[in-house]
């Protein structure tokens, strides 16, 4: 079989020959291993082209790990470089990076769950089932209120658009001292301050308040919550909200590096924020995810929510994105994602709704960014898919 592949400048091809009639996964994997490109602040790809490890070097990034898939199968799953600098341990497969706020579609779904359970409406005033604590009313709540359905899409009208994490020696704030504010909090108190479903205005913190609803009206821990009817069901057995996590899965955990490849302070920080961003996780887990997450969308076994969900979910609201998902594209490149930024990793997950195909990408460095991005765009080009990346 021949297969082409377009080189960063445009009109440049390479044509590799595969003996069978299969197109060859490891080929492709390797042909995007040396095909990558630097992209501008336009988007504009460069003429030349990296392997991914001299990518990594150029930017300072310690380690990289990559699942991709198609056809509701994960095709490969691979890490690049290193988790810990100082002792020397490689990337693999099973490594574990913070998702950061790829946790707020875990978060999403969970809500979703417990809506089709009818434990919670996506429309009512959140204050009518919070228990632990409520939502300060002021000028803004007078007539609208903050609701679940708001929350996910970020049209609540909360603040707090996101968190710093903690030392792991810090003393750890409890889910209502970061709603409220505390002395040992870092995080400003999570208040409404513009009137509910005006617009959208990126909030963490109303992520943290659509947690202990979930916690309220389940009287379950979230992490109880999302390994129950999440991770366990599609064998997500690399991803938890613990912390401390279980032995075994702490030895697979990567280390968090600064722009200048300095390790975190600790290894890495801690984020009881957990339905905004507390996840740790792996690629393939995440691809675990976004497939099932497809398979609902479509009606397919194997989904994780009823349909009619999973098509709200990925609906356009008004002034704003989907529903606890990014969504971009149209028809056969219709797509659902979301990236992720905590301190020290950066990654990014996306899929396209129709077809079961997509791909993650985790990263253990604040330079994270640009390196995921030239990633996605060269197994676009290496498969012949659609863009993927954000907005393309």
């Amino acid at each position: 079989m021949v297969f082409l592949i377009c080189s960063c400048q445009s009109g440049n091809k390479k044509e590799i020959t595969s003996s069978s009639n299969k197109v060859d996964d490891v080929s492709l994997q390797n042909l995007m291993e040396k095909n990558i490109c630097r992209i501008d602040e336009n988007g504009k790809s460069d003429t030349g082209s990296l392997t991914i490890e001299a990518r990594m070097k150029e930017l300072n990034i310690p380690g990289v790990s990559i699942a991709v898939f198609d056809n509701n199968e994960i095709l490969w799953a691979k890490g690049y470089g290193l988790k810990n600098k100082k002792e020397g341990q490689k990337v693999n497969e099973n490594t574990l990076f913070q998702a950061a706020s790829i946790s707020k579609p875990i978060a999403s779904v969970t809500a979703f769950m417990l809506a089709e359970q009818e434990l919670i409406v996506l429309d009512e005033d959140v204050n009518l089932k919070l228990m632990s604590w409520q939502v300060p009313e002021n000028k803004f709540t007078i007539t609208e209120k903050v609701t679940p359905r708001r929350i996910m899409s970020h049209t609540s009208g909360l603040g707090t658009s996101g968190f710093q994490g903690y030392h792991r020696n810090d003393s750890i704030p409890t889910l209502v001292q970061i709603l409220d504010g505390s002395e040992i909090t870092n995080s400003d108190p999570v208040r409404v301050i513009q009137t509910p479903g005006q617009s959208e205005y990126y909030s963490g913190g109303g992520m943290q308040v659509l947690q202990l609803l979930l916690e309220d009206v389940s009287g379950k821990k979230f992490s109880e919550l999302t390994e129950e009817l999440i991770f366990e069901p599609i064998g997500m057995r690399g991803s938890t909200f613990n912390h401390p996590m279980s032995k075994k899965l702490n030895n697979f955990i990567s280390n968090g590096y600064d722009s200048e490849g300095k390790v975190v302070s600790g290894g890495y920080h801690l984020y009881p924020e957990k339905a905004a961003a507390g996840l740790w996780t792996t690629p393939s887990d995440l691809a675990k995810f976004m497939i099932a997450l497809g398979k609902s969308y479509r009606g397919e076994n194997g989904g994780i929510l009823e349909q009619e969900s999973a098509k709200m979910m990925m609906q356009r609201v008004p002034n704003a994105g989907g529903t606890g998902i990014g969504i971009d594209g149209k028809g056969d490149a219709f797509r659902f994602r979301h990236s992720g930024g905590n301190v020290g990793f950066i990654c990014y997950a996306v899929s396209f709704a129709e077809k079961g195909r997509g791909v993650v990408v985790m990263t253990n460095s604040d330079n994270g960014f640009p390196l995921s991005h030239e990633i996605v765009r060269a197994i676009s080009k290496v498969y012949g898919w659609p863009a993927m990346w954000m907005r393309e």
